[in-house]
């Protein structure tokens, strides 16, 4: 088991992606999901729905995991996207952008 190639608070490591993030969230995480096989679509409207975005929010956390080998819980995901929310996006964007990865921004 790995960690992330980019702390929490690594934010700034590609400063076009953080600045996506903060202003279209939900574009970076409906790409983040479609990295991991899910619909971008669904996943950034489900940004929009109280309650909903929190599970899907650690759903695609949880899968960003598991695909990169990475140790985690979905207790410490669910802790990450409820108080780090904007870092937890842009670390999981960076993750899926890597290597084998698509790219949102340019670096």
């Amino acid at each position: 088991m790995g960690e992330f190639q980019h702390g929490l608070f690594g934010c700034f490591d590609n400063f076009g992606l953080c600045l996506i993030t903060y202003f279209v969230p939900c574009y970076t995480f409906g790409k983040t999901a479609e990295a991991v096989g899910e619909s971008c679509c669904l996943c950034g409207l489900a940004y929009f729905v109280p309650i909903l975005d929190i599970v899907s929010l650690m759903s695609v956390r949880g899968k960003v995991r598991e695909s990169r080998g990475i140790d985690g819980s979905c207790c410490g995901d669910l802790l990450t996207v409820l108080f780090c929310h904007p870092c937890a996006l842009v670390q999981e964007a960076q993750e899926v952008s890597g290597p084998g990865g698509v790219s949102m921004a340019r670096s």
